[in-house]
């Protein structure tokens, strides 16, 4: 006879082994933080059943021994068990049956008989086992807590296994509203720590490599890390969410899903950890995250908020250097770092570095582009180097900035092109005029140095007045009145 279905214990204290050797693969709805909400991602992830951990583990039944009737008189004080053939029988038939909704029926009468029957740490592990099965994750969680809270009575590999079980059923049922109240998941996360505990406290079996061991271990402390992670951030604890998920990173720095919920806890955080979190994003789609369209619109999403620029297509171009990065890169570069709208606005307002800063390029260049592109500035004033170029009501043309009067009037080539629109009258300008012009930065190239500006008009007042047209006389004129006599 058998003591359990999970784990086949004859009924005699000398034998407890634990051939159970199954695998249960679970589609898991992967939970992703996005804005405060939960949002189903699916993920297939191997999840391995009680049996299989303690297998791996090298573990025994994690519910102490249970001994059988003695069969000599001479040691019956010493094997007497600690309950009855009678209560061992009724176990035996609620943990055989093969229906679960009657299993949880006779595991009920059970309890009711027998309220405080040593084999409870047996019949709380069918109830979360049974309940696993049926996805029934609430009931799971109930009785792995209630394992859990036998404490001594159990040893720590039951222990163990308990917080594995309350973990895989907070995690495959957390899309259920009543697991999101702070109270269950402030629980859920305490547990999940617990369970790192307890796992520390798993020793390694002689006859398990130690290779089986450390890859189950790691797997299991994955888990536990995910679910501290995912409760801390519901709970807007980001900055202890963001240390859970560098735990699951430093254990597999592949997991795609885990770089993208620390990217968003990182740019959640007040202030944001921008520039990391932009990069867990990007190293996300770069390990081909599940919706990978969707978090790079998210990312790109995000940078425009952190910088508030003007030019989207600058966005577009550093999402793009990002995820080149990230390909091929499997940590952040030191050397990284984006400009916050802060930063952008402050190179706006040094005006007197805005051409000498473009000219130089760099990491000053490239802030003050991202500050100025798309900007409109007011009466810029040039000197226009060739003549302009016509085409209808719109007029381009080559133009030098200086620093000072003098660098102006040095030049020979010019380090702008100036688009104006709608104003036929600028083709009047003539070369080595000196012209203001309002208009919208919308290039830049750093060698050779040129600014391109969009939608420009010329001040009325430095347009010159159009000339008579070759050949045309002018009107007659009169002449002068006699002088009276």
């Amino acid at each position: 006879m058998t003591l359990a279905r999970w784990i086949k214990i004859p009924y005699n204290p000398r034998v407890l082994n634990c051939p159970f050797n199954r695998e249960l693969k679970i589609a898991i709805k992967f939970m992703e933080i996005c804005g405060g909400g939960w949002k189903p991602m699916i993920r297939k992830w191997m999840v391995t059943g009680a049996g299989l951990l303690w297998i791996a583990l090298g573990l025994g039944t994690g519910a102490g021994n249970l001994y059988a009737v003695p069969q000599a008189p001479a040691a019956q004080d010493q094997a007497k068990p600690a309950y009855t053939l009678a209560e061992y029988n009724a176990y035996k038939d609620a943990d055989g049956e093969q229906n679960p909704a009657q299993r949880i029926t006779k595991l009920d009468a059970f309890v009711k008989q027998y309220p405080n029957s040593s084999l409870m740490p047996y019949v709380y592990r069918d109830y979360y086992t049974t309940a696993m099965a049926t996805k029934n994750y609430a009931q799971a969680i109930d009785y792995a807590d209630r394992m859990i809270a036998l404490g001594d009575k159990i040893d720590p590999q039951g222990r163990l296994e308990a917080y594995y079980t309350r973990a895989q059923a907070f995690y495959l049922g957390s899309n259920d509203k009543a697991f999101q109240v702070p109270d269950f998941l402030t629980k859920a996360r305490d547990t999940a720590i617990a369970g790192l505990k307890a796992l520390d406290d798993v020793k390694k079996p002689d006859a398990v490599a130690q290779d089986q061991f450390d890859k189950q271990k790691m797997a299991i402390s994955v888990l536990f890390n995910t679910i501290a992670a995912m409760t801390s951030t519901t709970l807007k604890d980001y900055a202890a969410a963001a240390g859970y998920y560098k735990a699951v990173l430093a254990l597999d720095s592949s997991d795609a899903v885990s770089h993208y919920r620390l990217g968003v806890v990182d740019l959640q955080m007040t202030p944001p950890v921008a520039t990391e979190g932009l990069w867990e994003l990007s190293r996300a789609i770069a390990l081909k995250a599940p919706s990978s369209p969707q978090v790079q619109a998210y990312l790109k999403n995000q940078l425009t908020r952190y910088q508030q620029p003007a030019c989207d297509k600058l966005v577009d171009d550093q999402v793009n250097e990002l995820l080149t990065l990230a390909a091929g890169a499997p940590t952040m570069p030191a050397t990284l770092n984006i400009p916050s709208a802060a930063d952008l606005q402050k190179a706006r307002d040094d005006t007197a570095n805005f051409l000498p800063n473009l000219k130089a390029g760099g990491d000053a260049g490239k802030i003050m582009w991202l500050a100025s592109c798309g900007l409109e500035y007011p009466d810029v004033g040039v000197r226009v180097m060739v003549a302009p170029v016509v085409d209808g009501d719109n007029v381009t043309l080559k133009v030098f900035r200086g620093a000072t009067p003098e660098e102006i009037e040095a030049a020979t080539d010019p380090n702008m092109e100036v688009h104006i629109v709608d104003q036929p009258e600028a083709k009047r300008l003539e070369k080595d005029a000196v012209v203001r012009f309002t208009g919208t930065l919308t290039g830049y190239t750093q060698s050779p140095f040129m600014l391109t500006w969009d939608k420009a008009k010329i001040n009325l007042e430095d347009l010159p007045e159009e000339k008579a047209a070759p050949g045309k006389k002018g009107p007659a004129k009169k002449a002068p009145a006699k002088k009276a006599e």
